[in-house]
């Protein structure tokens, strides 16, 4: 677990993930509201150099930004009006998950079928003050040993 203290904080370590990240990846973020999700995403994006600027899906679903160096893309779905996994089918998520990184924010217990292999990211809010406490798991061979330097 690692804790993460202000927002740059945050979209430094999403920069750090981005560096590991390949096309077909999947990312499932969880945490409540105003946990930092999307900022962790805007550090991936940046890490990813993809077209911004990345804001929460909510009312939009997804969003697809398209890499601006010859990378994958990212797409960047929000969950947390989604009723169940028929309205996850209903997103294609599944057509550009071989191309692209995918993080879905809300998505846990939704999108867990989309692929064998996901890291799992879970924010914390410390209830004594700002502070987050974040969580990788991964899940299949291709997350079987997270770095050390991110946990």
């Amino acid at each position: 677990m690692r804790t993460v203290r202000t927002t740059e904080e945050m979209r430094a370590l999403g920069a750090e993930i981005a560096e590991l990240l390949r096309p077909g990846d999947l990312m499932v973020l969880t945490g409540p509201l105003g946990a930092g999700k999307t900022t962790l995403v805007q550090g991936i994006g940046e890490g990813l150099k993809v077209r911004g600027p990345i804001t929460s899906p909510t009312f939009v679903i997804a969003r697809v930004h398209p890499s601006l160096s010859g990378g994958p893309a990212l797409v960047h779905a929000d969950a947390y009006r989604i009723g169940g996994s028929l309205e996850v089918d209903d997103l294609d998520l599944d057509a550009s998950l071989e191309d692209s990184v995918t993080v879905v924010e809300w998505g846990e217990g939704l999108v867990e079928g989309l692929a064998d292999d996901r890291l799992e990211i879970v924010i914390e809010r410390d209830p004594e003050g700002e502070d987050r406490r974040v969580r990788l798991r991964g899940a299949g061979d291709r997350w079987a040993a997270i770095p050390a330097s991110l946990i």
